[in-house]
């Protein structure tokens, strides 16, 4: 079954919303849901299927979604005859090309559901506090009525259980989210494959010892693999892929779960967001990156911070100057285009290694379009 992606851009000031319809429309989202004054805009930023929330009969909208407006909790009052709802006349007048969205917060809401779903073509159904068993009931009992199922979820892991759920999983995922990363690797699940940030080959122009400093090792719940690390970097136009401990040493035994990073200044590709090393801890999600660009999210278990001798790495591509800092050993390694990792102890002036450069500064993590200079 091909599996749909849908972003909610419902919510929040109009800026909030754009940001999350432009992520749909540039991330190769399948739809949008939005509020039916939005439809016009949205036909205006791109070419995308279009859900909006109506109060009555008459939308512009690909799919006129009955249940929920932009001012309500998302809940609807049940009525003691399910049969008499209003939400169930104006679907029925709407026709099959209309959805229906419930949030469950009760077994009532998921009969309402049921009921909502016989008289329209899609069911957006969204868990008060994500449930599994509601989902597997609606799939189990709509099955055969052919309903498109899309279900409320928060990122990429919620999707993927959605999608998974009674082996069929629903038909799509209703994302409620900003996050551009999490957007970008739900669509990859749905389409049967794992988020990718391109890598491009950068030239080593200057290597110097610069004495000593508290660098960051950051440790995983993730047994990494060869050819992965995390993007770090100096500045924020572009990332130094830093390989994982992923292999033995004369000196050392293998610890594929960490990733000797760099100082407490730089930045680390977290998603769409940076954050300092300085500020990891138990608990936080980062990146982890194949040599191929593919990424995929882990959990942090511990971060070391220890005074080491570094090494200023700084490095040209497509005309940006990069620019890193790393512990002077030879467990730590950059990699080089073919995937294979060398260690900073061995790499010269002219060698290549993979860099993801992005645009823009940064702002609290976030990406800013504003003149900042960073040397």
């Amino acid at each position: 079954m091909v599996k749909s992606v849908w972003v909610k851009a419902d919510k929040g000031s109009w800026d909030e919303r754009k940001a999350r319809i432009t992520a749909a429309l540039e991330l190769g989202a399948d739809a949008v849901l939005v509020n039916e004054e939005d439809v016009r805009k949205v036909r205006e930023l791109g070419k995308i299927r279009v859900a909006a929330f109506i109060r009555e009969s008459g939308s512009e909208a690909d799919v006129p979604v009955v249940g929920r407006g932009s001012e309500g909790d998302g809940t609807q009052p049940l009525p003691p005859d399910l049969s008499k709802s209003h939400d169930l006349s104006l679907l029925r007048g709407l026709g099959k090309n209309a959805g229906a969205y419930v949030e469950i917060r009760s077994k009532g809401h998921e009969r309402l559901a049921a009921e909502l779903a016989r008289v329209s073509k899609t069911l957006l159904v969204v868990g008060a506090d994500w449930k599994i068993i509601p989902l597997e009931n609606l799939i189990a009992e709509l099955q055969p009525l052919g309903t498109e199922i899309v279900m409320g979820a928060r990122d990429s892991t919620e999707a993927r259980v959605a999608f998974e759920t009674l082996e069929t999983g629903a038909h799509g995922v209703l994302l409620d989210t900003a996050d551009r990363f999490e957007i970008q690797k739900t669509v990859a699940l749905a389409r049967g494959g794992s988020a990718r940030l391109p890598l491009v080959a950068a030239r080593v122009t200057r290597l110097r010892q610069v004495g000593m400093g508290d660098r960051v090792c950051v440790d995983t719940c993730s047994v990494l693999n060869p050819g992965e690390g995390m993007l770090i970097g100096s500045q924020s136009n572009g990332f130094f892929l830093i390989h994982a401990e992923v292999e033995e040493s004369a000196y050392v035994a293998a610890r594929p779960f960490r990733v000797n990073a760099g100082p407490v200044h730089a930045y680390i590709l977290t998603g769409e967001k940076t954050r300092y090393l300085s500020e990891l801890g138990a608990g936080d999600e980062v990146l982890v990156v194949s040599a191929k660009g593919d990424a995929t999210r882990s959990v942090v278990g511990r971060v070391k911070i220890e005074r080491r001798p570094l090494v200023l790495v700084e490095a040209e591509a497509q005309g940006q100057t990069l620019k890193t800092l790393v512990q002077n050993a030879e467990t730590i390694k950059l990699v080089r285009p073919d995937g294979k990792a060398v260690p900073i102890t061995q790499l010269k002036e002219g060698d290549d290694v993979l860099v993801h450069l992005m645009a823009g500064g940064r702002h609290f993590g976030m990406k800013v379009e504003e003149t900042i200079i960073e040397k």
